[in-house]
């Protein structure tokens, strides 16, 4: 390893700019064509770094993924790096609710906090330790993918491939609060289901008729009981719909479900209940679709040391950073599920992730990035 003083300064500009870069191409999960457009420019940041490329078509629609290997440490255990490319925001955000713009020491922009922001930081530590010559003790690689928001549907396979061939794991989602990282996430569950009853004319022989929407609604409100802000589990129904008129008995309802667990325990709890429903009313019949999308993400012993490695890290430059649990997920979930060491939360501060008020504090750039750094030039 080269020695420190040879690491070249931090530029924040140059990586501020890079930001506004990958920002400035909306990239909607479900337009797999935008995507990749974000998906050539991280491509090509990582082939000027001198990486090993790989990059696997995308399918359903979906983007592709890119996995970039460091030149150094073989292909033994080593670093995982991980960011997703694409957002939740629609294509003309930044035409019109969401300029990408600086502003009172932000900036505002689409994905520019989740997750492009932390994406280019990733990008910025290892460039800075190609500059220097340096070569880290692991070998590290840098996973790119294009469908987190939408739940991985095409990419989980490869994050867990990936994970399960390194000794580490860190997420450049956006951080928390200040200077916090993640180190624990609930798991998500997701569901659809539908009811089939019987119409019939409401005014003349509403006696006929069996209600879906009826059913639907008696289900919602025993689903929704499973909420328990004790034990960490939420349970939202968020999208209802159903019936044909006014004046008609309704025949079909469907409705979507969101639960959020804490733990193996309560994500088998909560599923078994959804999974064993069964119709109040014998007449209507009952599809239940769906199950656990993200495992439970528990902060463990191995993600407590990372933590304390990561502070003593942050504490070389006065910075305190501290931890912190969220009932969001991230790809970090399927790693950590595996049992292997994962810090998540890496990326720049901020706040307004999913709204049309997303920004990035252009103040952590700098620091979030030399920890970042720090964690790779040191972690064995």
């Amino acid at each position: 390893m080269t020695d420190a003083r040879n690491m070249p300064e931090i530029d924040p500009a140059e990586i501020l700019a890079d930001i506004k870069q990958w920002a400035g191409i909306e990239s909607p999960s479900k337009d797999g064509v935008a995507v990749n457009r974000v998906v050539d420019t991280a491509e090509a940041a990582m082939a000027a770094l001198g990486f090993k490329l790989t990059r696997r078509p995308g399918r359903d629609g979906y983007g592709d993924c890119v996995v970039a290997r460091s030149p150094w440490g073989g292909d033994g255990p080593g670093i995982l790096i991980m960011s997703h490319l694409d957002t939740v925001h629609p294509h003309g955000t930044i035409q019109g609710p969401l300029k990408l713009e600086e502003r009172d020491g932000y900036l505002y922009g689409p994905g520019v906090y989740d997750m492009k922001g932390g994406a280019c930081l990733g990008v910025a530590a290892l460039r800075q330790l190609v500059r220097a010559g340096r070569e880290t003790p692991l070998p590290v690689t840098y996973l790119f993918t294009p469908d987190e928001e939408v739940g991985s549907p095409t990419s989980r396979d490869l994050i867990e491939e990936m994970g399960r061939a390194n000794k580490y794991v860190l997420v450049l989602e956006p951080g928390r609060d200040g200077n916090k990282v993640v180190t624990a996430r609930k798991g998500c569950a997701r569901y659809v289901v539908r009811a089939h009853g019987r119409p019939s004319h409401a005014g003349v022989r509403h006696q006929d008729g069996v209600s879906a929407i009826l059913e639907a609604a008696r289900q919602i409100a025993k689903i929704e009981a499973l909420t328990d802000y004790e034990t960490g589990v939420t349970t939202n129904v968020g999208l209802w719909n159903g019936g044909s008129g006014a004046n008609v008995r309704p025949a079909f309802s469907e409705f979507e479900i969101d639960v959020r667990v804490p733990d193996d325990a309560t994500a088998t709890t909560a599923c078994a209940f959804i999974d064993s429903l069964v119709p109040v009313n014998p007449e209507v019949r009952l599809e239940i679709e769906g199950g656990l999308n993200r495992p439970p993400y528990p902060k463990t012993d191995a993600i407590a040391g990372l933590l304390a490695h990561a502070q003593d890290l942050a504490a070389e430059q006065d910075m305190v950073l501290e931890d912190t649990t969220t009932g969001g997920f991230s790809d970090g979930n399927f790693t950590a599920a595996l049992g292997i060491p994962t810090l998540d939360g890496l990326g720049v501060d901020g706040d307004g992730a999913h709204t049309e008020a997303e920004r990035m504090l252009i103040s952590s750039i700098k620091p979030r990035t030399q920890l970042l750094i720090r964690l790779l030039e040191t972690l064995r």
